[in-house]
């Protein structure tokens, strides 16, 4: 799937990420799936697939985490490579797409342990299936095209449905819980911090002024009101609050910076540790931990000594972010914003 994420307004919403958000370019389609029970329509490439396996070293009967599993794309590249690991361990609180993913990765039986949950509760999620320490993590915090595409989710602006925008269908919080109750302060706040929409107040004093709002069409019309769309502007206007109010109802940050610290807690020494995230909130997260957990001392620069104690935990592998090939952002769009970062523990 998974999830990203902080800077100016431009980086947020990258170009790119928004084009894709806005014209659904990656569409469904198939992929060979020799040696299972069946076709599997597949409506999510895996992204930076060839540089993420490069970059976890799999070895033999090593034990593997995909804390974002989605439709199991990485998942099925990592059980299909060699050297053979004994398993991996796939996360997602989309019961949805885990679904999908256990259809698709049928083939390969108890090699591949789904796991319904959080990835920021991946420990007790791996100690529940009798797992202590794992050889190698991936996260992948984007969200599927089918997860745009297909009704029920309430993501895309493409389509009028429940303002629902819930990964985890039994989730407490809705978009439409929040564009209906939270104050002209909390509501523009949200969308200009976790959107980094600067007329954020404009938009929630709009949405305030035409409650109820309780579909995404309602919701798109009225930030198009406020915002206007300029003369060959690609990137729809609701794009930055749409991804606002997405990352608020399923607290995307705070899952990132609990599953990070959770992930390397879990990694033997050695263990590699990859992340791919898209938009600069995510990405400023990843990067910021990653750099402090190398680190030998995080004191103050003003200090003369030391006095932090800090020992390191990882090692950047990467110290310049892996960008996808141009080949592969031609054949899937979407992955034009990812950006993986990757460490070792030590």
């Amino acid at each position: 799937m998974a999830q990203a994420t902080l800077t100016r307004t431009a980086d947020l919403i990258e170009e790119p990420l928004g084009l894709w958000l806005t014209e659904l370019m990656d569409r469904t389609g198939h992929e060979s799936t020799d040696g299972f029970h069946e076709e599997f329509v597949v409506s999510h490439q895996p992204v930076l697939l060839t540089e993420t396996l490069h970059q976890m070293q799999l070895h033999e009967g090593g034990v593997y985490v995909d804390g974002t599993t989605g439709e199991g794309g990485h998942s099925q590249a990592i059980l299909q490579a060699e050297p053979r690991v004994k398993a991996v361990l796939g996360i997602d609180w989309d019961s949805r797409s885990l679904e999908r993913a256990q259809s698709r990765l049928a083939g390969f039986g108890g090699r591949f342990l789904p796991a319904p949950g959080n990835y920021a509760d991946m420990a007790e999620l791996a100690e529940g299936r009798g797992i202590n320490r794992v050889d190698g993590i991936l996260l992948d915090l984007g969200f599927s095209s089918r997860q745009v595409e297909s009704p029920g989710y309430g993501l895309s602006f493409q389509m009028d449905e429940p303002l629902d925008m819930r990964y985890d269908p039994n989730g407490d919080l809705t978009a439409e819980e929040i564009v209906n109750t939270y104050d002209e302060r909390e509501l523009g706040g949200l969308i200009r911090r976790f959107g980094e929409e600067p007329r954020g107040m404009s938009i929630a004093r709009a949405l305030i002024k035409e409650r109820p709002v309780e579909t995404t069409g309602q919701l798109a019309s009225i930030i198009a009101g406020v915002l206007g769309r300029r003369p060959g502007q690609r990137v729809n206007p609701a794009t930055r609050t749409f991804q606002a109010l997405r990352i608020a109802v399923n607290d995307e940050l705070t899952n990132v910076e609990q599953g990070l610290d959770v992930a390397v807690g879990l990694l033997v020494e050695g263990g590699r540790f990859a992340v791919i995230s898209y938009h600069s909130l995510e990405d400023r997260i990843v990067k910021s931990f990653f750099k402090w957990e190398a680190a030998t001392c995080v004191c103050p620069p003003d200090l003369p000594v030391c006095v932090c104690d800090q020992t390191p935990r990882v090692k950047i592998i990467n110290r310049r972010v892996i960008k996808p090939s141009d080949d592969e952002v031609q054949s899937n769009p979407r992955s034009r914003s990812a950006k993986l970062r990757v460490v070792q523990r030590i």
